[in-house]
């Protein structure tokens, strides 16, 4: 049911934007509720960090690699049926890696985790417009609380979790949470079967995109090997072919490459791809170096996190007062610089013993540097794509941009296992303090990105 041409909605609009709100905060807490956790995950399963570090970077690469699939999903059998086998597919994968026995099972349970909460945030978004119609915006805005608590709340409710309970607990808690959802969802979402236009996929470009990195995250994990090699060089190749494809299927395609002739649209997907890149790179090193480094309990780490969080939250509501004053290519170059500052200040305090009264108000910085920097490069996107192409443009931006966070996690990783594996110094620096400075030269190629973005008058530099 629609909204009402008033001011005021529907009650059922209300109710579909609950549901909708429970799928979108589940998918996100699981996003980030792991990586306080990893280091006893590697510990209790007898695995290294590179390899433990997959439990992060394979949710986020099957939350990436469904995106192609949802408006043909939505078409086939209904914007209803999807949610609901996406919540009862979220819900049945939380309780396989409560139950997992091994490395490799809990990264293959988070896998299929991560390909149904992957769908859950766009399906989220869907079913509010259709019941808000014309007042989306106004619904939306309550919508996004729980996105944005997302990188708040999940170290704080990991850090609980793990002070009091085995890391199980950590996806066993989204099983009555998802029981209740799915009860929510079968009486009050309303039935769209008829609204249905099935239409064709891109069966080829996604069979050669998905496994093409895969192997190529798999094999740099294992470079040292001449299987990791090996790995990498197919990867490399079935990327190479599915480019070739994608040029010439054009509207037909998986990812319309014809948008990355219009330098704003490439400009802003690399900048959403670096700040994904960055933002869960980070989530990931933080807390490893505050556990292991630094011998902070899980529960102490948790709320040392939250004002990382609690900068991201706050520096959406002002974003559109600044963009308006002072234009998005200024608000973008802006908060990737305060990032670029605070991660260099975590590269200082890496390398001496640790200052929380130090780390609280960086950690607050990098956290509103980010999300400072994202919306404006989103927003020069879209504009800069013709209404027509719209839809593929928001598929395309979101592969683009979700790729960064296990590309660079992965990378990051692998750095810092190798350092912290011989015991190496770069620079008079020691494992961590290095990995963070590589994450900062990461920040310092999105500064020189978004300064590209238009400015006030349309135009990038």
């Amino acid at each position: 049911m629609n909204a009402t041409s008033h001011d005021r909605l529907d009650p059922l609009v209300w109710k579909i934007t609950a549901i909708a709100a429970i799928g979108s905060l589940l998918a996100q807490l699981d996003a980030t509720v792991v990586n306080v956790s990893l280091a006893s995950l590697a510990q209790d399963l007898h695995t290294t960090l590179p390899g433990i570090q997959w439990v992060t970077s394979g949710y986020l690469l099957a939350l990436t690699l469904v995106l192609p699939l949802n408006g043909w999903l939505i078409d086939r059998i209904g914007g209803k049926s999807l949610y609901l086998w996406c919540f009862s597919s979220f819900t049945l994968s939380s309780l396989l890696c409560g139950c997992a026995w091994s490395a490799n099972s809990l990264i293959a349970f988070r896998l299929l985790q991560g390909a149904s909460g992957g769908l859950l945030a766009p399906m989220a978004q869907l079913m509010m417009k259709r019941a808000a119609g014309n007042q989306f915006t106004r619904v939306a805005g309550y919508a996004t609380v729980p996105i944005l608590l997302g990188p708040l709340l999940g170290p704080v409710i990991a850090g609980a979790i793990l002070r009091y309970a085995s890391w199980r607990w950590l996806f066993l808690v989204n099983v009555p949470v998802g029981v209740l959802a799915l009860v929510l969802s079968v009486w009050f979402l309303p039935d769209d079967r008829e609204v249905r236009q099935p239409r064709e996929l891109d069966w080829l470009g996604l069979s050669l995109l998905s496994p093409g990195l895969g192997l190529i995250l798999f094999g740099a994990e294992r470079l040292n090997q001449h299987t990791g090699i090996a790995t990498m060089v197919a990867g490399a190749v079935l990327l190479v072919i599915f480019l070739r494809v994608e040029a010439r299927k054009a509207g037909r395609a998986l990812i319309d490459l014809g948008q990355f002739r219009e330098r704003t649209f490439s400009v802003a997907a690399i900048a959403q791809f670096l700040s994904n890149g960055v933002m869960f790179a980070g989530q990931m090193l933080i807390p490893l170096f505050l556990i292991q480094a630094c011998g902070r309990s899980p529960s102490a780490v948790g709320w040392l996190l939250a004002p990382l969080g609690l900068g991201m939250m706050l520096a959406f509501p002002a974003l559109g007062f600044l963009t308006a004053r002072f234009g998005g290519r200024a608000v973008a170059t802006g908060g990737a610089l305060l990032a670029l500052v605070a991660t260099l200040m975590l590269a200082w305090l890496a390398s001496r013993p640790l200052q929380v009264a130090m780390l609280v108000p960086t950690l607050f910085a990098r956290g509103a540097g980010i999300g400072a920097m994202a919306l404006p490069a989103v927003s020069a996107a879209y504009a800069s794509v013709e209404p027509r192409n719209l839809p593929m443009a928001t598929v395309t931006l979101n592969i683009v941009q979700r790729l960064g966070g296990p590309t660079v996690t992965t990378l990051c990783a692998l750095v810092l296992a190798e350092l912290l594996d011989v015991r190496l110094t770069v620079a008079g620096l020691n494992a961590w303090a290095a990995t963070f400075l590589l994450l900062a030269m990461l920040h310092a190629v999105m500064v020189a990105t978004v300064v590209w973005l238009p400015g006030r008058g349309g135009r990038g530099v």
